[in-house]
């Protein structure tokens, strides 16, 4: 039986750590995704990247609309190993600390805390207000993991890929997939 994982790709800059995910998530054969992106993050691959929505979406094994509370990702009987949300947008933080379920990113983060599944939120802003760090407070309190897109460089990165490869392997290991996206600590 596959394990699946969910990716929710908010509009937030940084889409390219989403897409990253999902490209790496491909290659691995015991996994299914889901996919959700806002209508934000449909704008951001226009302006971000080279890729078309439909490319992105290409890359999932289920793709749903932000409003589809049909999906069986809306439901904790639906069994996922969990959720990555990369971006992850203040206001999809603020939704997911608030409980405000008004969007399908927001009602599958919902599930995984309540159901005590994984959830990783790459947060993408700088700086941080009070009120950013005040909901990354709730959503860690709730069980969620917050990775602050905030690459580390001893790998001694030579590109732009390598940044996102490095972010994108750090949400993969917070959900225990294997994937050779960057050098480990002094490997």
């Amino acid at each position: 039986m596959k394990r699946e994982i969910i990716v929710g790709i908010s509009g937030a800059s940084g889409i390219q750590y989403g897409i990253r995910i999902l490209e790496t998530l491909k290659k691995t054969d015991d996994l299914l995704t889901h996919l959700v992106l806002s209508d934000s993050a449909k704008q951001l691959i226009k302006i971000e990247t080279d890729f078309s929505v439909n490319e992105v979406e290409s890359l999932a094994d289920s793709v749903y609309a932000d409003n589809d509370f049909t999906a069986p990702i809306a439901s904790g009987s639906h069994k996922t190993k969990g959720m990555v949300i990369a971006p992850c947008s203040m206001k999809t933080l603020a939704s997911v600390a608030c409980g405000m379920s008004d969007a399908l990113i927001a009602r599958a983060a919902d599930v995984c805390l309540k159901e005590k599944r994984p959830l990783v939120l790459m947060v993408r802003e700088t700086p941080f207000n009070l009120i950013h760090v005040k909901n990354m407070t709730l959503v860690m309190k709730a069980g969620a993991s917050v990775l602050p897109a905030s690459p580390g460089f001893y790998q001694k990165p030579q590109t732009i890929d390598d940044i996102i490869n490095f972010m994108a392997g750090r949400a993969l290991d917070l959900l225990d997939v294997e994937h050779n996206l960057y050098k480990r600590w002094r490997e």
